[in-house]
């Protein structure tokens, strides 16, 4: 059996940054495994710009940004292999995977990084009534078949669902000479970024109608039109609000779940709200030398933030394979998110062990206008932070600092509210 000091599940933009971290934090023995035919990930069907503002200054489009990070994974002469899935990994860090070359094997590897990205939610969630005709795709798919492959989906689109990759392949059917007749949103607001709308639908005068669904498919070999109705606030279809649009395609761009099969067959401790993985200030699982980072963890809407918390996990799992083990001295801290907040990665902070400034992301759960980001030290607050506009679709950001959580020595809970004006 081979042995690694990190094994990365994912090539895509997570498990690259983890593994340029890790080897510059003085690992040599990594490997990435990856199941497509090349490294990037989804980056290499994001053909569209915008990406690497935040890392590089400057606009790059998804190949482009995934290339600036494979250059330096080869030029540091990192292993990797391809077109080779992950079947197993047992809590003991023994990695099963398969490819066709080496067909069934095993690795031992000191510390594992999860990077596995999330995958669409499909039709089968939704529950909508109708056949099952040819013509429904995942944006994603699409995505990928006109990007990639070549093929047009279709003339005639709906969108359902506006998500990132909804609002974008808006855009780039009508510039393949598509009619996209709406994007329609269950939810009151947009789930993607206010960028994505202005420049996606705004720009080509797209509808987006919110508060409305799809009730009916109608096709039987082919799709041939859909209906449309607004809901209520509980989510159920308002008879009388029915409308008919004549079409042949339908996207569903209806929310990205982390692709945590691996994660949870090997008993790592998931968080309800984000589908992912628990983790502690070093992006480690409750199972101990088991690191997540990126869409696996929690679903991001820039990957600028996904390299910037991969690194860290790279980092942090370079520290472990040299020790030995991580330092388990002081308390850990719980992170609460209430009132508005849906969540917080990570999901306790150690003082002792974290950086001397500590990143916590964390996603709300409904538009708010001129309001606030309060953080409580047990019943202290010590933060209040006005924000004139709070969404879904953007993730939120505060740092807390090591040397006044020192200060703290009892401090059992940290609490992160939206509290209104």
């Amino acid at each position: 059996m081979k042995e690694y000091d990190i094994v990365i599940i994912g090539g895509g933009p997570a498990g690259l940054a983890a593994a340029v971290a890790a080897r510059d934090h003085g690992i040599e023995s990594i490997l990435i495994l990856e199941r497509d035919r090349e490294l990037g990930g989804i980056l290499n069907q994001c053909i569209h710009n915008g990406f690497g503002l935040h890392t590089f200054k400057e606009e790059l489009t998804g190949p482009e940004y995934a290339a600036r990070y494979e250059e330096q994974v080869f030029d540091r002469g990192i292993e990797y292999k391809l077109n080779t899935m992950v079947m197993d990994i047992s809590r003991d860090k023994v990695v099963t995977a398969m490819n066709r070359e080496e067909g069934l094997f095993e690795i031992r590897a000191k510390a594992v990084i999860l990077a596995m990205g999330c995958r669409e939610r499909s039709r089968g969630a939704l529950n909508i009534p109708g056949y099952r005709p040819a013509g429904i795709f995942s944006a994603g798919t699409a995505q990928r078949l006109v990007n990639m492959e070549g093929f047009m989906p279709g003339r005639e689109v709906v969108i359902l669902g506006s998500g990132d990759i909804g609002l974008i392949m808006a855009r780039r059917m009508t510039l393949e000479g598509a009619k996209v007749k709406v994007v329609a949103e269950l939810m009151p607001y947009s789930g993607g970024l206010k960028r994505n709308i202005v420049q996606c639908l705004n720009d080509y005068d797209i509808p987006l109608k919110l508060s409305h669904t799809v009730i009916d498919i109608r096709g039987k070999e082919r799709l041939t039109g859909i209906t449309l109705a607004a809901v209520d606030e509980k989510g159920k279809p308002i008879p009388g609000t029915e409308e008919d649009y004549d079409c042949d395609t339908l996207l569903l761009s209806v929310g990205l779940i982390p692709e945590n099969e691996l994660s949870g067959s090997m008993g790592v401790e998931m968080n309800r709200v984000t589908s992912g993985p628990i983790v502690n200030e070093s992006l480690e699982t409750s199972v101990e030398g088991v690191f997540a980072c990126g869409n696996v963890l929690h679903v991001h809407d820039l990957v600028d933030f996904v390299s910037e918390e991969a690194a860290a996990a790279g980092k942090n799992a370079a520290r472990y394979v040299m020790e030995g083990e991580m330092d388990r001295q002081g308390h850990e801290i719980n992170l609460k998110a209430v009132d508005g907040v849906r969540y917080t990665v990570p999901c306790t902070v150690n003082p002792q062990r974290m950086e001397n400034t500590q990143v916590v992301r964390f996603r709300v759960g409904n538009v708010y206008k001129n309001c606030y980001i309060g953080v409580y030290f047990d019943d202290e607050q010590v933060m209040h932070r006005k924000r004139p506009v709070m969404a879904p679709g953007e993730m939120e950001e505060i740092k807390l600092e090591k040397e006044k959580l020192l200060l703290h020595p009892e401090l059992k809970t940290i609490t992160i509210k939206v509290e209104e004006a």
